[in-house]
């Protein structure tokens, strides 16, 4: 598999609806990040599915390189 385009280097805050599916980007190709647009088409990779527990504000990864996909972890503080 292919590296993920660092689509930012700062994760992107939305608030999200509780019970409401959200396909987050992995491959950082979408114009509409952090969520899918169907850029991946052709690559090896896919949206992923996330549903809101909770209503509020959620931080999505922008970096594609979080290990608690697709909330933001941290990881964009350690990229070269």
């Amino acid at each position: 598999m292919s590296d993920p385009v660092i689509a930012a280097r700062s994760p992107i805050a939305v608030d999200v609806e509780a019970g409401k599916t959200y396909w987050w980007c992995t491959c950082g190709r979408s114009s509409q990040q952090p969520f899918c647009d169907g850029s991946h088409k052709g690559t090896d990779f896919a949206p992923q599915k996330y549903t809101a527990e909770t209503s509020g504000k959620q931080w999505f990864c922008a970096c594609k390189h979080t290990s608690k996909a697709p909330l933001c972890d941290g990881s964009h503080r350690n990229l070269p």
